[in-house]
């Protein structure tokens, strides 16, 4: 007994510090994003060729305010990763919260209403995962025009049916427990039901998915900016950054690492969060 109590104390800090340490960045990322401005050492669009390809501040031939280099036009790269972080937490919480609930509620209905709902709410979902979704993304992007709004409606209009499929498996789930029969028997009607008594239980699988989606919106937003099928190709993307970086990687290796390693950080601490608030919250693993 005192070793499964100590094996649960562990997996409980572990879990804890998985979620601070994913909140922290996040959290971190964000007040960037909002104090840009003040925060930014230079203007992430100003051009001078005669700074181009400046190493960052630890290196033999580095400049001073260019802390982390420049690119091959002379702009300054922390600058843009900065300004980068506002477009793809813009994204993410946009996309992800949109997909969030037209997913999730297409989910629930179709978990818990049962019948023709989940038949043709199934049927629709088993359609649009047919298409590759990267390609798909790129196709709608291409028709719709470059711009955020355009990368954040292909997002919701391909990825909602991850939603709705793991959050239809879990009111299915739900719905078969005694708790559920109990508030029928009680006279709560079928909404009610579905509100009050299996949306809380489903919730936290809810926030896991949404916290994933954050991430995958970022790296969506990423590699459309990467092809150049994003916002202005002068915006400051992380995407855009990597793209660039990669045709100079021999001669200024930073214009890739630090846009790469801000992006990385950035999708894995949406997933560890999730993870983490699962952990934290989810009723049945308490």
């Amino acid at each position: 007994m005192a070793d499964l109590t100590d094996g649960r104390g562990a997996v409980k800090r572990r879990a804890g510090a998985r979620l601070w340490l994913s909140a922290g960045w996040l959290t971190l990322l964000v007040l960037v994003a909002v104090f840009a401005p003040l925060i930014a050492p230079q203007d992430p669009l100003m051009q001078d060729l005669m700074l181009g390809r400046l190493p960052p501040f630890w290196e033999a031939g580095s400049e001073p305010g260019f802390w982390l280099g420049t690119d091959s036009l002379g702009r300054d790269v922390l600058s843009r990763i900065i300004y980068g972080a506002r477009i793809a937490l813009m994204v993410a919480l946009i996309a992800g919260t949109v997909t969030c609930l037209v997913g999730a509620t297409l989910g629930l209905l179709a978990g818990f209403l049962r019948g023709w709902v989940d038949l043709v709410i199934s049927r629709l979902i088993d359609i649009w995962m047919a298409f590759p979704p990267v390609l798909f993304s790129i196709l709608l992007v291409a028709v719709l025009g470059p711009g955020l709004h355009s990368i954040i409606l292909a997002i919701v209009l391909i990825d909602w049916t991850r939603f709705a499929r793991v959050v239809r498996a879990e009111a299915m789930g739900q719905g078969a427990m005694d708790y559920v029969a109990s508030a029928r028997v009680a006279g709560r009607g079928r909404l009610g039901t579905m509100v009050r008594e299996i949306l809380p239980n489903v919730a936290p699988t809810i926030v896991v998915l949404l916290t994933l989606e954050m991430g995958i919106a970022v790296i969506v937003e990423a590699i459309l900016s990467f092809v150049n099928l994003s916002i202005s190709t002068d915006a400051p993307t992380w995407g855009g950054m990597i793209a660039e970086g990669r045709t100079s990687i021999h001669q200024a290796w930073w214009v890739l690492v630090f846009p790469l390693v801000a992006l990385f950080l950035t999708v894995l601490s949406f997933s560890q969060l999730g993870e983490g608030l699962k952990d934290r919250f989810d009723p049945v693993l308490r």
